[in-house]
Order: structure tokens, then sequence, then C-alpha cells
């Protein structure tokens, strides 16, 4: 019978998991202002800022809550050192394209706001969606989750 044993993981990943886990309850945090408050919670909220809200599709906010749920998750599951952490950020991640892929390519945010305006954290988002799995990947191979 083959036995796994469990590396101890590096000081730095700890920290790195404890910030992925703020990261994603700032985005589960996000998502509830979103859907409970939505361009109310902006005292420069213009009409358009209303109508484009009111036109977003209701699939959007279960893709939303996917998202940030399961990269929630994911940073929980690292944290507990979980093999589950590397599937649930990808789930994220696919949600992630799913939702700013849909803003970007089937609404006019763009052509109103600016890509300025409106890229850069969609972009950061994205990013850390990525070196989410891609540390939940290094934890793995380093015997620092099971």
């Amino acid at each position: 019978m083959a036995t796994y044993l469990r590396q101890k993981p590096a000081a730095w990943f700890m920290v790195v998991a404890v910030l992925l886990v703020l990261w994603g309850l700032a985005g589960c945090a996000s998502f509830y202002v979103h859907f409970a408050y939505g361009p109310d919670i902006d005292p420069n909220a213009t009409d358009w800022d209303r109508a484009y809200f009111a036109a977003l599709p209701a699939w959007l906010n279960i893709v939303y809550a996917v998202a940030v749920g399961a990269g929630l998750l994911g940073s929980i599951a690292l944290l507990l050192r979980s093999k589950l952490a590397q599937p649930l950020y990808l789930v994220s991640l696919i949600a992630v394209v799913i939702q700013f892929g849909y803003i970007f390519a089937a609404t006019d945010l763009l052509a109103h706001k600016g890509a300025a305006a409106t890229v850069p954290f969609p972009l950061f988002i994205l990013v850390v969606a990525i070196f989410q799995i891609w540390i939940a990947g290094l934890a793995r191979r380093r015997g620092w989750i099971s």
C-alpha cells in the first residue's frame, strides 16, 4: 500500500493563500453590492448606467456568482491544502471569461465608457484567476496540496 506524505509548504505560500482568500471575500462583497444595490450604490451613476444595469441578462448574475464563489472556495481549498483548489479555480476562470466576454462583446460598454476606463480591472481579475490556477498547480507539484 503506497502512502503519500504531504510536504510542508513554504511560508510565502500560506501568505499567498491568505491573500487569495481575502481577494475572494472582496469579490463576494462586490457581487453582493452589485446584486443588492446595482448602480444606486454609485452617487455618480447616470441614466445610461441605470439602463445598462437593467439591460444585463439575469444569467449574468449567476455567472458572476459562480466566478466569485468558485474563486473563494478555491482559495479556501488552497489554504486548507486541498487538491480541489485547482478545479475550483478553473471553474472561476471560465466564469470570468464568460462574464467579461459577454460584457465586452455584447454590450456597448466599451463604446460608451472607453477601454481605458473599463478594461484594466477586468484584465487584472483575469490575471489573478490565471495566477490562482498556476499557484494551485505549483502547490500540487510540490506536494503542498493533496
